[in-house]
């Protein structure tokens, strides 16, 4: 039995690339699918948010000399390649699937609203909503949090390259020690980078749980989803 009815899945742009320094990598836009489709084949509602930065990251491009304005707006329009990719490999699998964009650029996608949303969830599309909230100044981690409160998710499953959340970072320092549950408040009080700050307070504020996890380990999704202990929950 599976733990969660509807959830909001993050993924980070960085992680489509697998081994290459740029772009997508199309072994692990492959494997991403191959997941998502076990669980959505449970009868999961899954929701989508992907980050660009493995094309644009308008923060990085701001300190190189871009409007920063200008340079989240390029970010935005990274995180709908990325969106598209994932919604042709996941339609090759036989997923339907629906890419919202927070921009109005039909016919690339449909204009994002919570009711859309939720109508295509329920009707058994997996949605990717991209394009961030269609504001500079805010990150794919706020986004995903605010499009995880209003379509109604039981949680948010942020996928990352790291098993969950540790005391430091486990791939600089070896002492870390990892935590199997954390409350926001903890989060916030050890500075802990699980999101940004705006991001974590809108979950904490809005009683949204997240699960951390290792998604580029094939099958892992489908293990939290059925509420397996691989990663850490962040809990209101």
């Amino acid at each position: 039995m599976v733990k969660y009815k509807r959830i909001l899945l993050k993924l980070s742009g960085e992680s489509l690339m697998g081994d290459k320094q740029y772009g997508l990598d199309e072994k692990r836009l492959a494997e991403y699918a191959v997941q998502i489709k076990a669980v959505h084949d449970q009868g999961v509602q899954i929701g989508i948010v992907i980050g660009g930065g493995n094309i644009f990251r308008g923060l990085s491009g701001a300190s190189k000399g871009f409007d920063r304005v200008k340079g989240d707006q390029m970010g935005m329009l990274a995180t709908v390649i990325n969106s598209l990719a994932l919604s042709s490999e996941l339609t090759a699998a036989g997923v339907p699937t629906q890419v919202l964009t927070a921009i109005r650029m039909e016919p690339i996608g449909e204009f994002y609203n919570k009711w859309k949303a939720v109508e295509l969830l329920e009707k058994g599309h997996v949605v990717i909503m991209s394009a961030g909230t269609g504001n500079p100044y805010f990150t794919t981690d706020t986004g995903s949090s605010l499009r995880g409160i209003e379509i109604e998710a039981d949680a948010m499953f942020k996928g990352t390259r790291v098993d969950g959340i540790y005391t430091a970072d486990p791939e600089k320092d070896p002492t870390a020690t990892k935590f199997d549950s954390i409350s926001y408040d903890e989060v916030l009080s050890r500075g802990l980078k699980v999101m940004d700050l705006t991001a974590t307070v809108m979950c904490r504020e809005n009683n949204l749980p997240i699960v951390v996890f290792d998604m580029d380990t094939v099958g892992n999704l489908e293990k939290v989803i059925l509420g397996e202990n691989i990663g850490t929950v962040v809990h209101p």
